[in-house]
């Protein structure tokens, strides 16, 4: 059966989160105590107790993120879950991706996003940047909206989540500009979300400019994985291109809807989310409507048994939670 891995990126975070999965399975708590050791703070003691608030600033979130996807992958071939055909990830995600591909160490990884998450906030002081929520209406409409509101600002489309389901970003009054377009235009739902950062837009390039120069001294190997999909929905193998894919997705739209559609035409027939939450789940089943395709996530011992069942991993007969790791 082929099958392809999908990793959430910020906005998937919420205290307690793999509090079901760490508690079967202490590789969860090794592998953000591992994170801690990177960061200098309890990354855990974080992610279960918060405050959300403290969560939810985009320099602790991304390695926060990053730690969740990595414990739930080493859970994952630890049961013997088999190598997946394909790799994506919602914009952060796609560094837990290349980590779980073998490209990225993970130690290396966690200072990388954290490094990047403070980039990004020192790109657009809190406040001064907005993203929003636009449902209800098609793409190239929301473009159109985003470009009568920009007047002589930035706001563009972030975020092509699926279909009726787009993300913009930009300046706050731009923004605010835009919502009030697509609303006229007929948008059922215009929302402001409680992110510090407009990321995936323009205002995004000096973080993107320090983001390269970093990424020019990290160390990438060839990735495990076949198939490693981008936010714009290119296939990179060679250290230069992820490098380069990885400065240009914090000033580009994340195309999701494409990416899973570029998935399935590949003829993967099982997606797994692997991460806390089921964000991208739902995201993929409006997405792709063939009911034969499976949309799965791992958060307990329960989803992982069905995950590995219908993917015919090597432990698919029950996971043995509570051995050695």
């Amino acid at each position: 059966m082929s099958f392809a891995f999908v990793f959430p990126g910020q906005g998937s975070q919420s205290v307690g989160m793999l509090s079901a999965l760490a508690a079967a399975e202490p590789l969860v708590e090794q592998t953000f105590a591992e994170a801690s050791e990177a960061l200098g703070y309890d990354l855990w003691q974080l992610c279960q107790n918060g405050p959300a608030e403290l969560l939810g600033s985009t320099e602790r979130t991304q390695p926060a993120m990053l730690a969740a996807g990595v414990a739930t992958w080493r859970v994952w071939q630890k049961h013997g879950g088999g190598l997946p055909a394909a790799m994506a990830g919602h914009s952060l995600g796609e560094y837990s991706a290349l980590v779980c591909a073998g490209v990225l160490d993970f130690r290396t990884a966690i200072a990388l996003v954290q490094f990047r998450g403070q980039a990004m906030q020192s790109a657009v002081p809190v406040g001064q940047g907005a993203m929003a929520a636009l449902l209800g209406l098609e793409d190239d409409a929301v473009e159109a909206a985003c470009t009568e509101a920009a007047q002589g600002e930035v706001v563009q489309a972030a975020n092509f989540n699926s279909p009726g389901q787009v993300v913009i970003a930009g300046t706050a009054a731009a923004v605010d500009r835009a919502i009030e377009l697509a609303t006229a235009r007929g948008a059922k739902r215009a929302m402001k979300l409680a992110v510090s950062v407009p990321a995936h837009s323009a205002l995004m390039r000096p973080a993107a400019e320090q983001l390269a120069q970093r990424l020019a001294k990290t160390e990438l190997s060839a990735p495990q994985v076949k198939d490693i999909y981008t936010v714009d929905v290119r296939k990179h193998g060679d250290a230069s291109s992820i490098r380069r894919a990885l400065v240009e997705q914090l000033v580009k739209p994340v195309r999701w809807s494409a990416t899973i559609q570029a998935i399935v035409a590949q003829g993967a027939r099982v997606i797994v989310e692997c991460g806390p939450g089921r964000v991208l789940t739902g995201l993929n089943r409006r997405i792709e409507k063939n009911r034969d395709i499976a949309m799965l996530s791992i958060e307990d011992s329960g989803s992982l048994l069905q995950a590995l069942q219908a993917t015919g991993g090597a432990n698919s007969s029950g996971p043995n939670f509570g051995g050695s790791n």
